[in-house]
């Protein structure tokens, strides 16, 4: 009996050894995301990124931890975030924006991070390449076509020749952005004028200054023009200047006209990369390409169109709307 007693001591032993072992493995991936500040454009990248994750079965609570956190635009706000994922050790972590990738990338060579919403990955020294990043971080770009997006200022604004460009000057995106719309304005003859803001709060008074100089305002996907759209809105629309976007969150609150990529179909694919981390142990997020969107939709705001008098061709009524 003592004997019998023992095997079953060690059998139990045994098996809440495995019971253990096997909770463990089966622990939730934690995954951290970091953005940058709440604005239509990336709230719709990390939408996205989530969508593709319960798509493929990846649900928060479940097979997944998600702690989201927001740095409200503020440097140090991303560096304590970034210092949580560290101490935390999360599995993952996903960066919305230029600035909220280095802050994590700075702290980390160790955690994998997937970037989105971010122009330019070997500008911002991300990668080593965009095909062979060489680093712990890859993820999507949100490059569009600048060249068709300074295209629709001959388009809908044909009489207009000079161009006003604002952005915000610390936001390397916004840099890499200006010098291709820079390149693309002199290719097709218009003059431009430039001018900075490095603060939402400069918004107003830089672009009350800039639309008494120029026929039709250009602005980048920047985050602070983005976060200050309503701003800039509210006094393009008493001046009758059209706003050229370079994404159609801008448009639909406020700008005139965009042709560009979809923030959530873009944070989707960012969503549909972390998948393949996920299921393959072999895969080194240093071999994956940044990935980038090849489709590009028109969005033509004609609530401001009728407000500025801009009259929208027949071809691209397809692709108007009511502003709400």
């Amino acid at each position: 009996m003592k004997a019998t007693a023992r095997i079953l001591t060690v059998a139990l032993a045994v098996l809440m050894v495995c019971v253990t072992f096997a909770a463990a493995s089966e622990a939730p991936i934690s995954v951290g995301i970091i953005q940058l500040v709440q604005h239509p454009a990336l709230d719709a990248a990390c939408e996205g990124f989530l969508a593709a994750l319960e798509d493929n079965g990846y649900v928060d609570g479940e097979k997944i931890t998600v702690d989201f956190q927001n740095g409200q635009g503020d440097q140090s706000n991303l560096a304590t975030i970034s210092d949580r994922f560290v101490s935390k050790n999360v599995d993952l972590v996903l960066a919305i924006a230029t600035p909220a990738a280095l802050a994590i990338a700075g702290k980390t060579t160790d955690i994998p991070v997937l970037a989105t919403a971010i122009t330019d990955f070997v500008e911002a020294r991300l990668v080593i390449s965009n095909e062979a990043p060489g680093t712990n971080v890859s993820g999507t770009t949100d490059m569009a076509s600048i060249q068709d997006q300074i295209s629709l200022i001959k388009t809908l604004v044909p009489d207009a020749k000079k161009v006003g460009v604002l952005y915000n000057s610390g936001e390397v995106n916004s840099v890499v952005q200006v010098e291709e719309a820079k390149r693309c304005l002199e290719a097709l003859g218009l003059e431009f004028v430039e001018m900075t803001v490095t603060s939402s709060n400069e918004v107003q008074q830089a672009t009350e200054s800039i639309v008494r100089q120029v026929d039709c305002l250009y602005l980048p996907t920047d985050n602070v023009l983005a976060s200050a759209i309503p701003i800039i809105y509210g006094v393009t629309v008493d001046s009758k200047t059209p706003v050229i976007c370079g994404e159609d969150n801008m448009v639909k609150s406020g700008g005139l006209a965009t042709i560009g990529i979809n923030y959530y179909n873009l944070g989707y694919q960012t969503g549909l990369m972390a998948v393949r981390l996920f299921e393959d142990e072999t895969l080194d997020i240093s071999t994956m390409p940044v990935e980038s969107q090849t489709d590009f939709d028109y969005c033509i705001n004609a609530t401001v169109a009728a407000e500025i008098g801009v009259e929208i061709p027949a071809e691209l009524m397809p692709f108007a709307f009511e502003m709400e």
